[in-house]
């Protein structure tokens, strides 16, 4: 089953772990020095904040996938809706290693789509990191060319990228 993925900055880390532990009566299942995730199963939604150098509010939405499969499924989707499609293959960022697709709606509100593999050590993999800016993780979709259609996979990195 898929998870809804909801991602904000904050400004004070502890003060906004207090109080989204008091709204969703539990603890975050992963605290760090610059991020937390509550994984919430009513909703079920993966809710993570972090201060990682953006301003307050919200980075991103998405969906959490649980197998490649599903993955190439939002892919589809992500194609049929008519956007940029971002991939980027074996990231690392939010403490896991991930597989993911990366888009804008039609406002410029960040998706990102994704499948978790493992953890890691760190919250991104830097500034070298495929499109990524390197203070969040997500990249500048607008920045990134298309996938083309002729890409059989839709997680595979796009030309030059990675």
């Amino acid at each position: 089953m898929n998870r809804f993925h909801v991602h904000l900055n904050v400004t004070d880390l502890d003060t906004s772990i207090r109080f989204y532990s008091a709204l969703f009566a539990t603890q975050p299942a992963v605290v760090k020095p610059d991020y937390a995730k509550w994984m919430l199963d009513d909703p079920r939604v993966n809710f993570a904040i972090s201060t990682t150098g953006r301003a307050a509010g919200i980075d991103h939405l998405g969906f959490q996938v649980e197998s490649a499969d599903g993955l190439a499924e939002i892919g589809r989707r992500l194609d049929a809706a008519g956007g940029t499609v971002v991939p980027e293959a074996a990231t690392i960022c939010c403490y896991a290693q991930s597989d993911k697709l990366w888009t804008e709606d039609p406002q410029g509100t960040r998706w990102e789509s994704f499948h978790t593999t493992g953890e890691a050590t760190t919250y991104h993999a830097g500034e070298a990191a495929c499109a990524t800016d390197g203070v969040a993780c997500s990249p500048d979709v607008a920045s990134v060319a298309p996938r083309p259609a002729a890409v059989a996979s839709c997680c595979a990195p796009a030309s030059g990228c990675c």
